[in-house]
């Protein structure tokens, strides 16, 4: 079977992509992660560029998977469980479109099956405020400065206590610890 049946992409926003690398690195069937912006109007655009919020672009997790392993479904689910999509331009500490959530489908296919989680998640999930996530098309994928690729283990220490200090953990927990996904 040839390389291209075997591999796809799923790009998701979900605030800082530091946080969003790791929970897609430990599923099995997802073959390699990559942080990076989409979403915007700049090309090639730097860090600096995004943060200042004038580029358009969202901090973006593009996770390349083998969906013979792993469904887009199973991707999906993971991304929803690691945001809070209640909050227009804002992941936990850090304010800003390029904070935003979204989905970034490659596909007809893949805008239909985030649809369909998404009005799954509306019907199931286990607080009262709207769903504010965005499903839009990939548009251009930047990859992000080489700095910023796998930083959870380039610095780890730096890492973990960012994501403490966000309340990330704090406010993921309590958004979804009620939610049955049986």
């Amino acid at each position: 079977m040839s390389s291209e049946s075997t591999t796809q992409l799923a790009t998701f926003a979900g605030g800082c992509f530091w946080c969003m690398e790791h929970p897609f690195d430990v599923l099995e069937g997802v073959l390699s992660t990559t942080v990076g912006y989409a979403g915007g109007s700049l090309d090639n655009p730097s860090y600096e560029a995004v943060c200042s919020g004038q580029t358009g672009h969202a901090e973006v997790v593009q996770v390349a998977f083998n969906p013979q392993l792993i469904s887009y479904t199973a991707l999906l689910q993971r991304f929803w469980l690691n945001i809070d999509p209640t909050t227009k331009n804002r992941q936990f500490c850090d304010s800003g479109s390029q904070y935003r959530t979204a989905i970034f489908y490659h596909s007809p296919a893949q805008e239909q099956e985030a649809l369909a989680s998404l009005t799954w998640m509306e019907h199931h999930k286990p607080f009262p405020e709207p769903i504010v996530t965005e499903i839009i098309p990939i548009g251009t994928f930047w990859p992000a400065e080489e700095y910023h690729q796998k930083y959870y283990q380039k610095n780890s220490l730096r890492y973990h206590s960012y994501r403490r200090a966000s309340g990330r953990e704090q406010r993921l927990q309590s958004l979804w610890n009620r939610l049955n996904l049986a």
